[in-house]
């Protein structure tokens, strides 16, 4: 596998449609993956401490980024990439874990994953900020109205009331889509896949003492725990982010921002399939609703100032 196919270059300026539905397809599969992050974190977190959970994905993540960084040669990220990078690994390899991991302890997986539905909307807020992205007015419009109907769905599930694990939820979304829009920020130039091993290989030196010192304090979890740490760290928090980030580069990071919506709903069904948790009808009617959303932002304008 030559450097070419694993760091596949992204434009700076996504317009054209064939770029636009790439995005699309990337984001799409990186939900995909990050769909069963919260029910493996709640998981994990019924044996471990949330703060292992949280760090510890990171470090395992890791030494398969490093591993590829250096079989690559990858080149380091220039003056105008690592602002990006240290952001990217600030708000999605030690906050957003952090802030889901100690959520979960209270919250369930259901009820945070439709609550994560408000993911997007603070991604496009950064990216608005930081990356460069004029979304229009009908686009906020859009991206409200798909918060708002996330945020309902939630109510909903947890009969009106927001417990403490929902503050945790909200600094989570906060941090997410900081790391979500300045890891796509990064990934225009950078490449998806190098962002995300960069953003891993310099936390690797930050979580690796405290992480140390809690697994020698904790006792060896179950085989099942053990398969959730697992996934959280290589397909959570490594493969994942190999096609979010593309998405976000080739296809506009507000725009292709607006697919993860689907999260939650993507995750309540898969809860059902693997945990048998039943799926009231409301919540099929809320996707519907979701993806009808995720069609109108798609026709809305989101400028890139040069």
């Amino acid at each position: 596998m030559t450097r070419s196919t694993l760091y596949p270059p992204a434009p700076a300026v996504p317009t054209a449609p064939s770029s636009v539905w790439e995005g699309y397809g990337y984001g799409f599969l990186g939900v995909l993956v990050f769909s069963l992050t919260l029910p493996m974190t709640r998981l994990a977190v019924a044996e471990l401490a949330p703060l292992l959970v949280g760090l510890g994905r990171a470090l395992v993540a890791a030494v398969p980024a490093v591993a590829l960084l250096w079989v690559t040669r990858s080149r380091r990220p220039n003056r105008q990439e690592w602002p990006g990078v240290i952001l990217a690994a600030l708000g999605i390899v030690v906050g957003w874990p952090l802030a889901s991991s100690m959520a979960m302890q209270t919250v369930p997986a259901a009820h945070g994953a439709v609550f994560n539905g408000l993911l997007p909307l603070s991604t496009a807020a950064f990216a608005a900020l930081r990356s460069g992205e004029r979304p229009s007015a009908a686009f906020w419009g859009w991206a409200i109205v798909g918060a708002a109907l996330v945020t309902v769905y939630a109510l909903r599930q947890g009969d009106g009331t927001l417990s403490t694990g929902y503050l945790w939820l909200l600094l989570a979304v906060v941090l997410g889509g900081m790391g979500y829009a300045e890891g796509g920020r990064a990934a225009r130039t950078l490449g998806g896949s190098r962002t995300i091993c960069w953003a891993l290989a310099i936390s690797a030196p930050v979580v690796v003492a405290p992480v140390g010192w809690m697994a020698a304090q904790a006792t060896w979890p179950s085989a099942a725990v053990v398969s959730a740490c697992a996934y959280l760290a290589i397909g959570s928090m490594f493969l994942g982010f190999f096609a979010w980030y593309r998405g976000l580069a080739v296809g506009g990071i507000a725009r292709v921002g607006q697919v993860q919506l689907l999260q939650p709903f993507l995750t309540v069904v898969a809860a059902a399939l693997l945990f048998g948790e039943s799926v009231e009808a409301s919540t099929f009617v809320f996707a519907a609703a979701v993806i009808a959303v995720i069609a109108g932002g798609r026709r809305a304008i989101v400028r890139t100032q040069k």
